[in-house]
This record gives structure tokens, sequence and C-alpha cells, in this order.
């Protein structure tokens, strides 16, 4: 199997320890590294948190790189209300003994992958070290294969305002950074965002499900879901939490799970709309696409997807996942 090479940038968080996950069980994939940025949580604890995941996949051999500690310009303000205290859903789950962060920067780090080329990236959180990569070394960041990026929203509400979302709020400097230098580099972002993954809901009843397919997973899951369960909840008034950075790592194994259209997008970067992507689909500005906005999701196929990978079984033997599908529609 021609393995595909992928820099995981993150920011854990609950969503994006279920995406390291996913990432981790898909034979398609070989992670060269997680670099983390602050967001969700402090990037102290985001990487303390993406150490306890990578333990409980047990990929300890995966290096870790601490990366920017706050945005580029914006006062840092964490996610912490949503993902709980310890970044990692009040699970309280200790740090492994054994567990340490690269004394290489983040940055240093990508700047050497990705400029021996060949090297895609999956983002997951704040455009923080990205940003920082091109500041250092445009080049090498003219290099990445492929940048799937969960952020940003076209027609869908945000969630952190009215018309952003979180990680391109956070750091919506980077993240205009990010999208202007490709568009100079004539390159594309995949920008896997609200109006796809607000699909994506892990319901008490999908829980359960897992957990009775594999008592371990389920029991993981379950331990770093259930206060953002709580705040979809008390927030949304929904049964279940949105775990959007999965979603990500899918599409990046199955193109077929999302689809969409081609635009010129910029963020903006100050004022009530901070963070929003300004999406140009009537193409006013007549300038080139610079990212690949995605609007449709195929909800059944990404279940199959996930479930079959972190439950370590073929999709043909979970037959019940498409009458639990049916009976929360």
């Amino acid at each position: 199997m021609n393995r595909k090479k992928v820099i995981i940038d993150c920011d854990p968080g609950i969503d994006d320890s279920l995406a390291i996950m996913l990432a981790l069980a898909s034979p398609e994939l070989e992670v060269l590294g997680i670099t983390v940025t602050a967001g969700n949580a402090p990037v102290d604890m985001g990487a303390g948190n993406a150490g306890k995941v990578l333990d409980f996949c047990h990929r300890s051999d995966i290096p870790v790189y601490a990366g920017a500690g706050q945005p580029l310009v914006k006062e840092y303000i964490n996610a912490l209300d949503t993902h709980g205290a310890d970044g990692l859903g009040e699970s309280f789950l200790d740090v492994p003994k054994d567990f340490h962060v690269q004394e290489k920067p983040a940055v240093e780090f990508l700047a050497e992958t990705l400029g021996k080329g060949g090297v895609s990236v999956i983002a997951l959180g704040p455009l923080t070290n990205l940003a920082e990569l091109i500041k250092k070394d445009s080049q090498a960041f003219g290099k990445i294969e492929r940048l799937v990026s969960m952020g940003g929203n076209f027609r869908s509400h945000g969630n952190c305002s009215p018309v952003a979302e979180y990680n391109y709020w956070e750091d919506p400097d980077a993240a205009a950074l990010v999208f202007r230098t490709l568009s100079e580099q004539n390159g594309r972002i995949e920008m896997v965002g609200l109006d796809v993954t607000r699909k994506i809901v892990l319901t008490p009843t999908m829980l359960a499900y897992i957990s009775r397919l594999n008592p371990e997973t389920g029991g993981f899951i379950r331990k770093i879901t259930k206060f953002y369960m709580d705040f979809h909840w008390e927030w949304e008034h929904l049964i279940g939490c949105v775990i959007n950075d999965p979603l990500a790592v899918a599409q990046f194994l199955d193109p077929e799970i999302l689809s969409g259209f081609d635009a010129y997008t910029d963020v903006q970067t100050d004022g009530i709309a901070r963070g929003e992507t300004v999406v140009d689909s009537m193409r006013f500005y007549r300038r080139p696409a610079n990212a690949r906005v995605y609007t449709q999701v195929d909800v059944r196929r990404f279940w199959h997807l996930f479930l079959s990978r972190i439950l370590s079984r073929p999709d043909g033997a979970l037959d019940l996942i498409d009458s639990i599908l049916c009976e929360e529609e």
C-alpha cells in the first residue's frame, strides 16, 4: 500500500482527539508527527492531550511538537468552556509518564518535513502554526501536497459568533494569511466547515453501539465526550455532540464523503465579522479559486468509515449503523 504522508496540526480538544484516533486507525496514512497550537486548549495542555490519545492508541512512537502559544495578533481566548477544564471533557486522564514533547519547535519540524515535498497537512485547529511557517519558509508551505482544514463556514451560522467558526475566529490573521498566500502560490485549501460538520453528531445511541462493540474504545470516548454532550444540550438543545474534526480526516481518506465547489475565499480579521470566511461563490472578484468549499456530506458514508476504523471491524459487520441513523433523522 502506498501510504500518504501527513502531519496533523491540531489543538486537542475533544473532537481533535477523535480525529487523531481515526487517522491512526487508517492504514492509508503515515502520520509523521502531530503539531499543536493554542486553540481549544493552551498549547502545553493540548500537547499533553495528544500524548494521552497516542497512549490509548498504542502509538507513542509518533512525535508531538509544540507550536504557537497565542494567535498572531489577537489575544488568546481558549475554548475550555466547551472542552472542559482539562481540554479533554474533564476526563482528567493522566499524561503518560514516558510522554514528552519534542524539543524542536513545531514550525521547524513543519519547514523541514514539508520542504522535502510529498507531505500533506490535516489542520484541525487555528492556522497559527501554518501562518508562522509562511513567515519562516513560504517555499516549504508551497510544497504542501494537500491541505485540508476544519474551519470556516459558508451559509451556516457560526459557533462562537453569529458568523464565524471558532478556529478561524481564534486567529483570523493567521487564517487570512494562509488563504492569501495560497492565492499567490496558486494553491488551494479544502475547507471542511460548519456547513458539513454540523451534520456529524455523536448521539448517546451511537455511543452505546460503539461501547457494545468495543467496550474499551467506547469507554474512552464516553469519558472525553460526556462534558461535550452536556455543553451541546445546554447551548443548542442538541442530544449528542457535533464532532467536527474527524470529518476532515475522513474527507482526506475518502473524497466521496463531501462535495462542494471551488471559490476565491478570504477571512475577515477584525470587527463584528471577525473570523468570517467570505466565499465568492458568484465570482464577483474574478479571482482564481484558492479554496474548495464543502457544502454537502454523506453522513452514512462518514459513519461507516469512522466506526469501521476506530472499532477495527469490517464495514459489513456494522449492520446496525443505518438503523441507528434512520431512527435519529
